[in-house]
């Protein structure tokens, strides 16, 4: 079970996961203020775009990229030993060196 565990908090915590659902949240919330709540005269000032509506649909569709590239590309424990071990090769390397 405990392995099930870290798969998760590594999928939760990879900063691709992060990053997606923050454009996601923001994006959500342009989409809601561009969709309802923008006044005609912000309409006006932009030369009739939507900027809000606009811009929101452009985050969403980030964070889905952000998803999908954390799902299509996961962090594998081999990954993270490589990288423990060029880590530890490197701080051999600067122990020799001193």
């Amino acid at each position: 079970m405990p392995n099930h565990e870290n798969k998760v908090l590594n999928f939760l915590f990879d900063l691709r996961m992060i990053i997606a659902i923050l454009f996601a949240v923001y994006g959500i919330v342009c989409v809601i203020w561009g969709a309802g709540f923008t006044p005609a005269s912000d309409l006006d000032k932009a030369g009739g775009i939507n900027i809000n509506l606009w811009a929101g649909i452009g985050m969403i569709v980030v964070a889905g990229l952000f998803l999908w590239w954390t799902l299509a590309k996961p962090i594998e424990k081999a990954d993270e030993d490589a990288a423990a071990r060029r880590l530890e090769e490197s701080e051999a390397e600067a122990q020799r060196n001193v």
